[in-house]
């Protein structure tokens, strides 16, 4: 598979995911504007409550293709986060009382300049999350010390796997990835992830694989870890779950499959004002990989930057404007606020 943004598709316009998002109707049954339901739960402007992570794209490039990517990533992106642009960030960074920096990509292990950046955070005395695929760790001979290299500056792990079933996951991420994301678990384990006393968290991140909301997180959580376990011989810390949402490639699946409608109608009939008030927006500051700034990962990848009244790019960065900022909402915030309630770090009820 290529990204939309190689095949030229429709979707790889933001714009028209936007158009299609903001559709008044959906099989003849009208969907409220998210705005509305925020107003009617007292959270419209909704607004930041802290500042306590800072999420960074450092590129769109992977190794791997997904049908469900909101990124739309792949070895076809070229998108990349340079060293002066990471250097700007870590300057914004060291201003602040920013707790938890949050790398995510495409796969950021292939940024050239990746472990310096990791480098330069845990030099801060800040906490490193990494958004791994886990294949990539056995991609190629130059990343199969990463584990070592996670380890030593104690990084948070947060890798996603689909499923426990080889079938389920390489239907998701490609033939063969399950295999490969074993064996990236087990270099993890190896070094001391997931091992209990070891202190290296490492997390595992289930997304549905098709057109509906995830499971009771607990629930999963402990069959992950049954199956994992008795299977592989593999341990982890938590899992998280994550409501797909309906943007880039997984918006392209609900539309050829037929589901788009009704997918979200179960996303606003299920609508969590509780989850709502705890979206995770409220509480990170996401950067592009050009140093634009978004209110959260989603909005990036719709090009929905920060309001007009905060600054623009992390070169001009202000926390206390920031702060003050109202956050750009659209359709696509209803799967953050579905049921429990969707975030990086898994359900929010």
């Amino acid at each position: 598979m290529k990204s939309l943004h190689a095949r030229q598709a429709p979707l790889a316009d933001t714009g028209y995911q936007l158009t299609v998002l903001t559709q008044a109707e959906a099989g003849g049954a009208h969907l409220p504007p998210f705005a509305h339901q925020l107003r009617e739960s007292g959270l419209l402007p909704l607004r930041p409550t802290s500042l306590a992570v800072m999420q960074i794209n450092v590129g769109k490039m992977c190794n791997q293709t997904c049908r469900h990517c909101h990124v739309d990533a792949g070895p076809d992106r070229t998108e990349i986060m340079t060293r002066e642009t990471m250097a700007q960030c870590l300057t914004a960074l060291a201003q602040t009382d920013i707790g938890v920096v949050d790398l995510t990509g495409g796969a950021p292990e292939m940024n050239p300049d990746f472990r310096w950046l990791v480098e330069q955070i845990s030099a801060l005395g800040r906490q490193t999350i990494v958004r791994c695929n886990l294949t990539i760790i056995v991609a190629n001979p130059k990343y199969h010390d990463l584990p070592e290299f996670f380890a030593r500056h104690r990084v948070r792990v947060v890798s996603s796997l689909p499923h426990f079933s080889a079938a389920r996951t390489d239907a998701q991420r490609g033939d063969g990835v399950f295999a490969r994301s074993i064996r990236g678990l087990k270099m993890l384990n190896a070094v001391g992830y997931g091992v209990e006393g070891s202190g290296l968290e490492l997390d595992l991140v289930y997304n549905p694989s098709g057109a509906f909301m995830p499971g009771n997180q607990i629930s999963l959580e402990r069959e992950f870890k049954q199956r994992l376990g008795r299977e592989h011989g593999i341990v982890f810390n938590s899992l998280l779950t994550i409501t797909n949402l309906p943007v880039s490639r997984f918006l392209e699946y609900l539309l050829e499959s037929g589901n788009y409608e009704s997918y979200m109608e179960k996303l606003v009939a299920a609508y969590n004002p509780v989850a709502a008030a705890n979206v995770m927006c409220r509480s990170t500051l996401s950067i592009g990989w050009d140093g634009q700034l978004y209110d959260c990962d989603f909005n990036q990848m719709l090009e929905l930057p920060v309001d007009a009244q905060a600054p623009q790019h992390i070169r001009d960065f202000n926390e206390q404007r920031l702060q003050d900022r109202s956050i750009v909402i659209n359709q696509h915030c209803y799967g953050c606020t579905a049921g429990a309630g969707s975030s990086c770090g898994g359900a929010t009820t």
